[in-house]
């Protein structure tokens, strides 16, 4: 049996208990701008769900990357920025709500509201560290690489492994694939790598995700790419650095869609000898923030100290409230305050 490092045995048994109740509505909520461990989770959740025999439906705050669209699941997914009449429904007629792969609700971006506001019970499934008390039932894990790997082992423990399918299976995959960047950070535990073995024996296509998920680009992307590691990466050899950054008027120059950017901050990490890379993207009043690292360099603090953001050691977020030259010439000033610990960096 799955023990959960960190999660009291009684949460389980009474998220067991719930699930075991006929005929539930279930929303199943990822957090905004989902991404391949959001979406993976939510669709194998969903899937599960449903075998069970409840009604689940996922309702994402807003849309989601093209490149995450190939799923052979028939969950259904209602996009609340698209349809919010509907999702209104959809979360007010729910008899239970799932929070998957955020820590806290105003990371659902505008469901916050309905989140806070929702009577029936609420159960957090998340790896983030450091999450708000705003559900009833909270099942938090910072050791695991995703929050699928999480929600594989949370399947097992409450007893309803039987009920994963093939297209679970993939979904759970496609969202531990995407977290580990392909497998090569966040893979330190044997777990991982026990969980997509589990799942592999299912009979998923390993190859066709690989595909779908890394070989599924527009033409305008890959031209964007091309054009911030030409043009908009700076590298700090000294400082063991790299930042890349985009305006919107160059996403807009490249027919920018939802996911494009995805994993350009990792790009500079392949450089020899560079342990940090950040990339600013601006957006409507604000910019947008993702932070990279190797070793023990902790990008989430490097955050949360300076971009009112976090994450994990190596992978966080964070946004600036200041103009994006601004906060370029923030980031520039702010690197040498961390030299000694980028320089003492061991990867």
């Amino acid at each position: 049996m799955v023990i959960l490092k960190d999660t009291d045995i009684q949460i389980i048994a009474s998220v067991k208990e719930i699930l075991n109740k006929a005929n539930l509505n279930i929303v199943i909520i990822p957090h905004e701008n989902p991404d391949g461990d959001a979406i993976g989770s939510a669709i194998g959740l969903a899937e599960v769900l449903n075998n069970i025999g409840h009604n689940a439906r996922i309702v994402t705050p807003n849309n989601y990357p093209d490149f995450l669209k190939w799923f052979s699941s028939d969950a259904r997914i209602t996009v609340y920025k698209d349809k919010k009449k509907k999702a209104k429904s959809i979360i007010k007629g729910a008899d239970l709500m799932f929070c998957l792969d955020f820590n806290e609700a105003s990371r659902a971006g505008k469901l916050e509201k309905r989140i806070l506001n929702f009577e029936n019970p609420k159960i957090l499934i998340d790896h983030h560290p450091y999450p708000t008390n705003f559900c009833e039932y909270t099942i938090s894990e910072t050791k695991y690489s995703s929050t699928a790997e999480l929600l594989y082992d949370v399947i097992c423990t409450t007893g309803f492994e039987k009920k994963i399918t093939k297209s679970a299976a993939e979904a759970l995959y496609t969202g531990i694939l995407t977290d580990t960047g392909s497998f090569a950070h966040n893979t330190s535990d044997p777990n991982t790598f026990k969980v997509v073995s589990e799942l592999m024996k299912f009979g998923i296509n390993t190859d066709k995700i690989q595909s779908g998920v890394y070989h599924n680009f527009s033409a305008d992307r890959m031209k964007l790419l091309g054009y911030c590691l030409n043009k908009k990466m700076v590298v700090y050899p000294e400082l063991r650095a790299a930042m890349i950054s985009i305006s919107k008027e160059e996403l807009s120059r490249f027919n920018f869609k939802t996911g494009d950017t995805e994993g350009f901050v990792n790009y500079p990490l392949s450089i020899n000898n560079i342990v940090f890379s950040a990339i600013f993207i601006e957006k409507e009043n604000i910019v947008k923030a993702s932070f990279r690292s190797k070793g023990n360099f902790p990008a989430n603090k490097f955050s949360s100290e300076n971009f009112n953001g976090g994450g994990h050691l190596n992978a966080a977020g964070g946004e600036s409230d200041l103009p994006l030259e601004e906060t370029i010439e923030k980031f520039t000033q702010l690197l040498p305050g961390y030299k000694h610990q980028l320089l003492e960096t061991i990867i």
